[in-house]
């Protein structure tokens, strides 16, 4: 699938200091699509940022446009919180 980072997300990306590689890994190959409000999904996996502690890195998307878009981006510790278990 191809994606267009909107102008929010990069700007959430270089506030966030959120390596680019880690993003198209992500929307690549994610350990999870969770649904989200307005028909949009969160494109989700664990990451080791470098510090050896796993954050969720999680990527918006509204994947009903061609291409679909990256709305925002952000890394959480609450993985309890947005982790789904199947």
């Amino acid at each position: 699938m191809n994606f267009r980072i909107s102008q929010h997300a990069l700007d959430e990306i270089q506030r966030r200091a959120i390596p680019f590689n880690l993003l198209k890994s992500v929307l690549e190959k994610p350990q999870q699509i969770i649904p989200e409000k307005n028909g949009r999904h969160a494109y989700q996996s664990q990451v080791d940022f470098g510090s050896g502690k796993f954050f969720l890195l999680r990527a918006i998307v509204a994947d009903d446009n061609d291409p679909a878009v990256v709305v925002t981006v952000y890394r959480t510790r609450k993985i309890k919180k947005y982790w789904k278990t199947l």
